[in-house]
């Protein structure tokens, strides 16, 4: 898949998709289904016009990308999402980008999608116009519930991943650098790859979860089952930030600077102070035995 900044872009006929979709969850994927460009934001438009209200984000634009090519889009145009964009009217909007610029012939978009200047455009005046079709797909319901990215975020940040993952169409991930820690993995029999997680960006709550773990090997990306903890250790009182140390079962390796995706499929148990180091590493064998039953391997 091309992806393409909004001035980059050449006028060509395009089957358009429009929105934020962070974390393309099931609802995202109805909209983007047959089209074969996709058109974002970045940064998320909130970030802009009202930093204070702006949501902490299921996906930065890496992984959003990721996530748009593998549903088979052609295309990713990204609007670099500033005050002089945020200032143009929902029609400059239409006429300008979708017309103008992109030479849209369909356009699809969810039931709720507000654009332009202070959100005064919605999908009616979308369907005015003569210049593309509009397709409205509307929103998306699971066990009785509205499938948004708001909502998917709080079943994050409450550990309730695996809900969470049914909601996206696959299970949340984490993607970062690993970075040092403290060593106390490796010296208790558990060596883990550490990830800090980034401050707009929604991470798990504190927790055990089991998980999938992918990193480059000999040149491919390879995939092993991992037990990950999110939070602070209390057992050994560091006094640091939240830190996510996953340990990736039958791995043998030094992942420091490396890239590592951690997909949570299901929180285990919560984070809790324990009595003694051996209870703890007792606790951590059951941990990683159960997140190979859940992840395989």
């Amino acid at each position: 898949m091309d992806v393409v900044m909004l001035p980059d872009a050449r006028r060509r006929e395009r089957r358009l998709a429009v929105g934020e979709f962070d974390g393309v969850h099931l609802g995202h994927r109805e909209v983007i289904r047959g089209a074969d460009s996709v058109l974002t934001f970045e940064p998320h438009p909130r970030q802009v016009v009202a930093p204070d209200a702006a949501p902490k984000l299921l996906t930065p634009l890496a992984v959003k990308a990721d996530l748009i090519a593998g549903l088979g889009v052609s295309e990713l145009i990204v609007i670099p999402f500033d005050r002089t964009f945020a200032a143009q009217t929902a029609q400059e909007f239409i006429d300008h980008v979708l017309v103008g610029q992109l030479g849209a012939v369909e356009v699809a978009v969810g039931e709720n999608f507000r654009f332009g200047h202070r959100a005064q455009g919605d999908v009616e005046l979308l369907q005015r116009q003569d210049a593309f079709a509009t397709r409205v797909e509307r929103l998306v319901e699971v066990d009785g519930q509205v499938v948004s990215s708001s909502h998917i975020r709080g079943l994050v940040v409450t550990g309730e991943v695996e809900t969470a993952g049914r909601l996206l169409g696959a299970p949340f991930t984490m993607r970062g650098t690993v970075v040092g820690g403290d060593r106390r993995g490796r010296d208790l029999g558990y060596p883990t790859a550490n990830l800090v997680p980034e401050s707009a960006l929604v991470y798990p709550g504190h927790g055990v979860y089991a998980c999938r773990a992918v990193v480059e090997r000999d040149g491919e990306l390879r995939t092993w089952a991992a037990a990950a903890s999110v939070g602070v250790r209390p057992t050994f009182v560091t006094g640091r930030g939240v830190l996510v140390e996953a340990y990736l079962l039958d791995f043998d390796g030094d992942l420091y600077g490396q890239e590592l995706r951690l997909s949570f499929l299901r929180r285990l148990r919560g984070e809790h102070r324990f009595e003694s180091v051996d209870e703890l590493v007792e606790q951590m064998a059951r941990d990683v035995e159960e997140a190979r039953r859940v992840a395989g391997r």
